[in-house]
């Protein structure tokens, strides 16, 4: 019986070592950190490959620039044209910022401001249009096809897998021991590069290493596409990984996938929260949500038994004001911020009682919200809502118990 061939893939093992070439002097090789606390969780090493400290704030650079470089003087006179909401703007505005190549990035309107700020700083023509990435990547093409620009797509471009996929050389050098690599995953475009560098290299070596896709369950587009072998777009993508809210998988990242990637799983937006909150305290390491996924799948117990383990952390460019509410939800999430709303006779000393309940509980209060308006407060009611610190699942179940056990009835609103 003749053996099946194996697929011709759009991206090879010589494109991303030439893409490596071209990135030299241009992108930092990010440092590996070793996380302990991740390891005891695991039960084997676990490494953090820092992008979030790579130049411009994540991995995006590495394919943009390798894409933008290799247009012909031509091309490159006519300038480039790109949508983003953050990362792969800012990652095309450095590349033709040092290859000399007018930029001009669409934005939905309501972008961060920080980003819309670094986007600009790096020489980049910013022009706010729509309120979806989708929405200003429709305008871009509209502009290509007026002008002659070139457009440069996020992930769906085998120059930009290419230039992705350089990470995984990288991780092989840092860890030679490494067994499985934990990546984000929107589009695709680095979860595909990072499979194809890693896997052929490990053929080389004849060693087995696995590559697993983390995604947002509420913009998870490769669970369905892969299991329908087909490109499954989602009907409605909300996640506060914002970096891979995408909808629809890159056709050439997916032809990669399908062949090479172990499994993709999915993480809630709680365990997204705990992760950066986790970065934040255990490694003081600024990563985006998007860039925390791969943590996260470790804490929510998604991977097992995957051995010494590389974990990309893909981004750091948060919004702060983003960064607020994840850290409040981290929090709320692993037991440590409670919020109650209890509703009461409007008589005097009962808030008083309520707060010597939670001091004896040894919970610090750290905001009271008091109200006698509202269309569920009758007459001579009032509602109180009170913030607290906790310290853990089992002290906010203690505090709630103590508050029943007086007489109250609080109501959990976060926590």
């Amino acid at each position: 019986m003749t053996p099946t061939p194996e697929p011709q893939l759009p991206v090879t093992l010589q494109d991303i070592e030439a893409a490596r070439t071209r990135l030299e002097g241009v992108i930092a090789n990010t440092p590996i950190e070793v996380s302990r606390a991740l390891g005891r969780e695991l039960g084997s090493d676990v490494f953090l490959k820092c992008e979030n400290l790579q130049r411009a704030g994540s991995f995006k650079l590495r394919g943009a620039y390798n894409r933008m470089e290799q247009l012909s003087d031509e091309e490159k006179s006519r300038g480039v044209v790109a949508a983003s909401a953050g990362n792969h703007a800012q990652g095309v505005a450095v590349a033709a910022s040092r290859l000399g190549i007018n930029a001009r990035i669409y934005m939905p309107l309501g972008v961060a401001l920080p980003k819309l700020a670094a986007t600009r700083s790096h020489g980049a023509e910013v022009v706010l249009h729509g309120h979806t990435v989708d929405e200003a990547l429709t305008e871009a093409h509209r502009y290509a096809e007026e002008t002659g620009a070139v457009v440069v797509h996020p992930f769906d471009h085998a120059d930009v897998v290419a230039g992705q996929g350089t990470i995984g050389l990288e991780i092989l050098e840092q860890v030679p021991n490494v067994d499985t690599i934990l990546t984000g995953v929107g589009g695709g475009g680095l979860l595909a590069g990072v499979a194809v560098a890693v896997k052929e290299r490990a053929r080389e070596l004849g060693r087995e290493i696995k590559i697993i896709g983390v995604q947002a369950e509420n913009a998870a587009a490769y669970p369905p596409s892969l299991a329908a072998d087909a490109l499954v777009p989602l009907q409605r993508v909300s996640t506060i990984a914002d970096g891979i809210a995408v909808g629809r998988p890159g056709q050439i990242p997916f032809s990669i996938i399908k062949e090479l990637v172990d499994d993709v799983v999915t993480v809630s937006e709680d365990a997204l929260a705990r992760a950066l909150v986790f970065l934040l305290e255990r490694t003081k390491l600024v990563v985006e949500p998007a860039g925390a996924v791969g943590v996260a799948a470790i804490m929510e117990g998604k991977v097992k038994d995957t051995g010494t383990t590389a974990v990309i952390l893909t981004g750091g460019n948060v919004d702060p004001m983003l960064m607020l509410k994840v850290i409040q939800r981290g929090l709320a999430a692993a037991g440590r911020y409670l919020v109650v709303r209890i509703l009461l006779d409007d008589r005097p000393g009962s808030l008083a009682r309520i707060s010597q309940i939670i001091a004896e509980s040894d919970a610090n209060v750290t905001g009271v919200d008091h109200n006698r308006v509202g269309g569920s407060i009758s007459m001579g009611d009032v509602a109180i809502t009170i913030n607290m610190e906790t310290k853990g699942d089992e002290h906010c179940e203690l505090i709630l118990g103590n508050l029943r056990a007086a007489g109250f009835r609080p109501v959990v609103v976060h926590g």
